[in-house]
């Protein structure tokens, strides 16, 4: 089952997240409108559009992939756990948004080895000359290793469902889309602003409380999960002993 309020936290971690996409995305978004007229808008946005569908399928597909794994792993340890490392990573989200530590540099490393296949296939789309090669370009491109969106994954994972993990990550997707997308557009007013120290700072307290909020419920979950089957023991052997008299002979 989809929860709107899970939908609504990953759309918000993804607005949030906006000031790294444009650092991240911004050169590319570049690229795909350098060599068009400025001119010719409605072939630029048709250009940005795709590229960012691209890079959002991306997303959902690593969403509900993962999702299906969290899927089997919670039926013998529930998600508790998964909702304490997914606070975890978003509290480093956090730090690393206002540059306070970048601790998820080293997660980043990990994603490189998969991204050092990848990124040669991602030459062969440029120059980005159709709405074909930038969707597939986004495709590519929505595999570079970054630590804002493995911590987006973990906070889907928690959802332990493919689809809604899916649905999640396609919320932080859509999340990131305007910033990047207006900075495709060349709104450099934007990009300016979301680039300054004490916006970052702001977005990266909303992440890190984000992030607390989560822990928060996976220990409540985690309580709950130790402590449920015992209650629901007593009760069984309650109704059994009520539907079941023992008589004595």
């Amino acid at each position: 089952m989809i929860e709107w309020m899970s939908l609504a936290t990953a759309f918000l971690l993804g607005l949030l997240s906006s000031a790294h996409c444009v650092g991240m995305c911004g050169g590319i978004m570049g690229a795909l409108t350098m060599a068009i007229p400025a001119e010719a808008r409605q072939r630029r946005l048709q250009l940005l559009l795709s590229y960012n569908l691209g890079r959002i399928a991306s997303y959902v597909l690593m969403g509900v992939l993962l999702g299906f794994f969290a899927s089997v792993f919670t039926q013998w340890s529930g998600n508790g756990w998964l909702r304490i490392v997914a606070g975890v990573l978003m509290i480093l989200m956090g730090l690393y948004l206002a540059d306070w530590w970048r601790g998820l540099v080293y997660l980043e490393r990990v994603g490189r080895h998969l991204w050092a296949y990848l990124q040669p296939l991602g030459k062969s789309f440029l120059p980005v000359t159709s709405a074909r090669k930038a969707l597939f370009l986004g495709a590519i491109w929505g595999w570079l290793p970054c630590g804002l969106v493995y911590s987006a994954l973990a906070y889907a994972m928690t959802q332990a469902q493919p689809l809604a993990a899916g649905s999640a990550m396609l919320a932080f997707g859509l999340g990131t889309l305007p910033a990047v997308l207006l900075t495709g557009l060349a709104a450099q007013q934007l990009t300016g602003l979301l680039q300054r120290r004490y916006v970052r700072a702001g977005f990266a307290v909303l992440v890190i409380l984000f992030g607390l909020w989560t822990i928060r419920g996976g220990l409540g979950h985690e309580h709950h999960h130790e402590h449920s089957p015992a209650g629901i023991e007593t009760s069984h052997e309650a109704s059994s002993s009520m539907g079941h008299p023992h008589h004595s002979h």
